[in-house]
């Protein structure tokens, strides 16, 4: 199969963990040097990067809060200085709060502020520090199906990801041709995030076409070939969700 991706370089936000880690490997499998940032988690960033230099690729672990501006255009000036360019953007890093949809004074200012500035504000950020070194770039942005239906562990977060995936159709345009930015929106997929709610999961499985809930690795097969793709491939958001949208 070759490497589709040899000498490119990828910078994956929330990189440590979950779906972050899964597209961080299948980017370096695939022939990518990958830059893994983190905000806290600094132990799983640093085994991600462990991993992505077994596969034979280069790897940097880079602590950023992508909701302070300062903070990504910093990482982003490391990953060039470093490896002289960027060609590769996933913007996975995210935080929510499960918060009951009908609970809405559980919604506080706080968790609003917290959820729409690394989500949504980290989004942009990135985005626009990635557009400014790259001269022909791919940006991945990890959205949800939550932002297409207004489901999910709370309204805050999909609206949060309603925004990115209004964000990702704004930037397709504004970037055209030589960068190309697109979506994927993931069902539920088995993470940390889940941990305690594996019978539920389970049976909300069941009720899928693809009869199961999703994988880290599903979403990362999704996310290289958009890495690897033309740049035909731009304002899309793909939902990788089981069939559930059905």
């Amino acid at each position: 199969m070759g490497a589709p991706l040899a000498n490119r370089v990828a910078l994956v936000t929330g990189g440590g963990t979950g779906i972050g880690r899964a597209i961080a490997l299948g980017l370096a499998e695939h022939g990518a040097d990958v830059a893994i940032n983190y905000s806290r988690s600094r132990e799983d960033a640093e085994a991600t990067a462990g991993a992505v230099r077994e596969l034979g690729r280069r790897a940097l672990a880079i602590n950023a809060d992508v909701s302070h501006d300062r903070e990504v255009r910093e990482m982003v000036r490391r990953v060039t200085g470093d490896w002289g360019r960027l060609d590769i953007l996933v913007n996975n890093a995210g935080t929510t709060k499960f918060v009951d949809h009908k609970h809405l004074d559980g919604l506080d200012e706080e968790i609003w502020d917290r959820i729409l500035a690394v989500n949504v504000k980290g989004t942009f950020f990135c985005c626009r520090a990635a557009a400014g070194v790259m001269t022909e770039g791919r940006i991945i942005n990890i959205g949800s199906v939550a932002g297409l239906r207004g489901t999910g562990s709370s309204i805050a977060y999909a609206a949060s990801k309603g925004a990115i995936h209004t964000m990702t159709l704004s930037l397709a345009r504004a970037l055209a041709p030589k960068i190309t930015v697109n979506a994927i929106a993931p069902g539920l997929v088995e993470t940390r995030w889940h941990l305690g709610r594996e019978g539920e999961n389970a049976r909300t499985g069941e009720r899928l076409p693809a009869k199961r809930i999703g994988h880290p690795a599903d979403i990362a097969h999704i996310a290289v070939a958009i890495a690897a793709s033309t740049t035909f491939l731009t304002g899309q958001i793909i939902a990788v969700d089981g069939g559930g949208l059905l």
